[in-house]
């Protein structure tokens, strides 16, 4: 075998196996660029895929619009408040003895002047008789030694000395007088008998309570004003007051305001004058009041969780032509569970306040039912 020849073909055969590696190199770049190619390809389709979708027209959505139309908006408190009698007097012995006779029961409606007991009068009686007798026999001494003063017959001191005993046994006698008058206990005002302390045969000393008389022709509706609220109701004059028992609303005036606070918590106590001529409203019940701070007669108002918030800014989404469109806007006084919308809406706008959550700008909307007034969408 000619050796020059072998040695040609190893060197080919070394050559090739020598150019493998780069050969099998260039073969996986090829294979990645294929691959790459491929993947753009899938990429761009999904991704035009979707831009396809979305250019679709999305399902209308049911939704409930507000036809916003002028209405009163209030700034107002609800405090719970407690009624009090006009007057709550307790009617005290003003002497001591023993109770002959009860003229009222409890319950009962009396008039000022009116008898509610009568303690026994005997002692006061013989003691008002024995001041009496004392009294007329000074005053004729008196007019004696009057006489004879004017006559020169007796001094200046003697006449002063029978003058100034003539003018305590009159106060004795008045003192008398009134002891036995205060015996016949009677009502210092008109009311009805709340309660009867005393009772027949009960011995009373002074100061005894004897029965207690409220005046309810009018009644007291007192409640708790927080200091941040003060200036504003210092400038009112009259509130609604609900009373819970009774199933019934009245109106009443300021009577008066506390200058100082109740209690550590900066309450500041307000007395309000309400009218009871039936005297169906009670010392006791509850009630509350309705402080109206602020209001506005005509205003525009949307329920509060139809104003959608990001960020610092504020829109509702309004329905125009079957579509949702969002429409920034400014708020004002909270009222309840309804804001007023001070910028941004106009009479015969149609807010979106139930499905609105989730709607995109634009986006079709089913009207399935309208409604003129917020306290519509409790029904």
């Amino acid at each position: 075998m000619n050796t020059n020849s072998y040695t040609k073909k190893e060197k080919i055969l070394r050559r090739i196996w020598g150019m493998l590696p780069s050969l099998f190199l260039a073969f996986l770049i090829v294979i990645v660029l294929v691959n790459a190619s491929r993947i753009k390809t899938e990429s761009e389709r999904i991704k035009a895929e979707k831009l396809a979708s979305m250019h679709k027209e999305r399902p209308s959505v049911n939704v409930v619009t507000l036809d916003i139309n002028h209405l009163p908006v209030r700034d107002s408190l609800d405090l719970p408040a407690q009624v009090e009698a006009w007057v709550d007097l307790k009617v005290s012995a003003e002497v001591q003895g023993k109770v002959r006779e009860m003229l009222v029961t409890e319950g009962q409606h009396i008039k000022k002047g009116d008898l509610i007991a009568v303690i026994d009068t005997r002692d006061y009686e013989n003691e008002l008789a024995s001041a009496r007798a004392e009294y007329l026999l000074a005053e004729k001494n008196h007019t004696r030694t009057k006489d004879l003063f004017e006559e020169k017959l007796v001094t200046k001191a003697q006449y002063d000395s029978d003058l100034s005993r003539f003018e305590n046994l009159k106060a004795s006698l008045r003192n008398a007088e009134l002891r036995l008058e205060r015996c016949h206990i009677r009502a210092p005002i008109t009311g009805i008998i709340n309660r009867l302390d005393a009772k027949v045969g009960m011995h009373l000393n002074v100061q005894d309570p004897v029965a207690v008389i409220l005046d309810i022709s009018r009644v007291k509706v007192c409640s708790g004003i927080p200091e941040s609220d003060v200036d504003d109701v210092r400038r009112l004059e009259h509130f609604d007051i609900a009373l819970t028992a009774l199933d019934k609303t009245v109106r009443g005036r300021k009577y008066f305001l506390s200058r100082s606070p109740e209690s550590l918590a900066h309450i500041y106590k307000l007395e309000i004058v309400v009218d009871n001529p039936g005297g169906d409203i009670l010392p006791g019940m509850f009630a509350r009041v309705n402080i109206i701070k602020k209001e506005v007669k005509d205003g525009i108002a949307v329920p509060l969780y139809s104003v959608i918030s990001r960020g610092d800014e504020k829109f509702v989404l309004v329905e125009n032509s079957g579509a949702a469109h969002a429409r920034p806007v400014e708020t004002g006084i909270l009222d309840g569970w309804k804001v007023q919308v001070t910028k941004g809406l106009s009479v015969n706008d149609h807010v979106i306040v139930v499905g609105h959550r989730g709607l995109d700008e634009g986006q079709k909307v089913n009207v399935i039912r309208r409604i003129s007034k917020p306290e519509e969408l409790s029904n």
